[in-house]
């Protein structure tokens, strides 16, 4: 093998009980998650490639951005599988009509929406954040939508929702009935929930497959439940708190007593303010982590076998990142095959040890805003540093 054939790595790879030398193509799998605020997976997989070949040049760039069950993981999907936009009228968080989307896929019959299109927070100013007013019923529209189009399956991804329903608002766009003392039906809100006397379930029910995909294994109730973990940054203050999580605990106890079904302990029926609760409730879904689909789509756990260094990072890396977040599934796969790991964050925090490195992109001292503004341009510099101090050890 001559010079003349390509450029040729000496790549060093260490693992806890060897360090062999491997000739070859430098072959870099680039599998990054969101930056939330700044940019998006495929955006950060591009800024990366760039970074580092300014310095590697020759090498095999993969990009094969990841997601995790929050925004940005429809887009995953359109990457790999050829789909269709479907827009539709829908409501956002507060009942405002909108215009929203979702994924189309003819052959499959298979739709995917990502709950955060109509009920996310995104689409609310920090000024209007009321977890205590907000509902899911936009994202019910789109399910129900996505069934008159003659969907089979539909895959829901959960994360980044402005609400904290656990699903009624999802429920109540497709036909389920909440009742009060008096038989009157209710525009049902979390405010109100201890008010609901009867449940009615719709004349028909659809056969659909729903599955929720999602990146937590949190309760619904409780310290570690929808509200007391994820209701503060909706907009949640301690007595809303305390509001949201009796009304929630009344909802839970109605399903378990006239519907017969209680999932309010199953792993994930927390996620996204207790939607996965609901569709397991109402919609009789099934909740898989959201990482595992997209690997499999992706088939990660093939392309980190064949490489030389995996490349990922998000917006933010700390110990929530242990439970079940994307880096740290891309990280886990890599370490499989003994494949060095090195990891790139807007801010990190704590113990990472599933890395081989962590690196964080920020250079000098940088607002929040600044950060996210330059957001490219420091992950790609971050790179580029990086993989000169890679160079160097060769």
């Amino acid at each position: 093998m001559t010079a003349g054939r390509g450029s040729i790595r000496r790549i060093i790879c260490a693992t806890s009980d060897s360090v062999f030398v491997r000739l070859s193509p430098m072959r870099i799998l680039i599998a990054p998650d969101k930056f939330k605020g700044s940019l998006k997976a495929m955006e950060a997989a591009e800024a990366i490639r760039d970074g580092f070949s300014r310095v590697f040049p020759d090498a095999h760039y993969d990009l094969s951005p990841i997601a995790d069950g929050g925004e940005g993981t429809a887009a995953i999907f359109h990457q790999s599988i050829a789909g269709e936009l479907i827009e539709t009228k829908a409501h956002d968080a507060l009942g405002r009509a909108i215009p929203a989307n979702y994924s189309w896929f003819a052959d499959k019959k298979m739709a995917v929406i990502e709950m955060s299109e109509a009920s996310g927070l995104w689409r609310l100013l920090a000024s209007e954040l009321n977890p205590l007013q907000a509902t899911t019923y936009g994202t019910g529209e789109l399910i129900a939508h996505a069934i008159k189009h003659g969907a089979e399956s539909i895959l829901v991804t959960l994360g980044g929702s402005a609400t904290n329903d656990a699903g009624i608002g999802m429920a109540s766009a497709m036909g389920w009935k909440f009742l009060d003392a008096t038989d009157n039906e209710m525009h049902v809100r979390p405010n109100s929930f201890s008010m609901i006397h009867r449940i009615v379930p719709p004349a028909e029910r659809s056969s659909c497959r729903i599955t929720a995909l999602c990146d937590v294994t949190n309760p619904l109730l409780g310290p570690n439940g929808a509200t007391y973990t994820y209701g503060p940054q909706k907009g949640a203050t301690p007595s809303m708190l305390e509001t949201l999580e009796a009304g929630i605990t009344h909802l839970a106890d109605l399903c378990r007593d006239h519907l017969y079904l209680d999932f309010r302990d199953t792993p994930g029926a927390g996620a996204t303010g207790g939607l996965a609760f609901g569709l397991m409730t109402f919609c009789n879904a099934t909740v898989e982590p959201a990482f595992a689909t997209v690997s499999e789509l992706l088939d990660l756990k093939a392309k980190t076998l064949e490489v030389d260094l995996v490349i990922t990072g998000e917006g933010r890396l700390d110990a929530q990142s242990l439970h079940g977040k994307g880096p740290v599934e891309v990280a886990n796969l890599a370490r499989q095959h003994h494949t060095p790991v090195i990891a790139f964050a807007g801010e990190i925090t704590g113990s990472l040890a599933a890395f081989d490195a962590c690196i964080p992109i920020t250079n000098g001292a940088l607002t929040l805003e600044e950060s996210q503004g330059r957001a490219a341009e420091l992950l790609r510099d971050a790179a580029e540093r990086t993989a000169r101090l890679i160079k160097i050890s060769l």
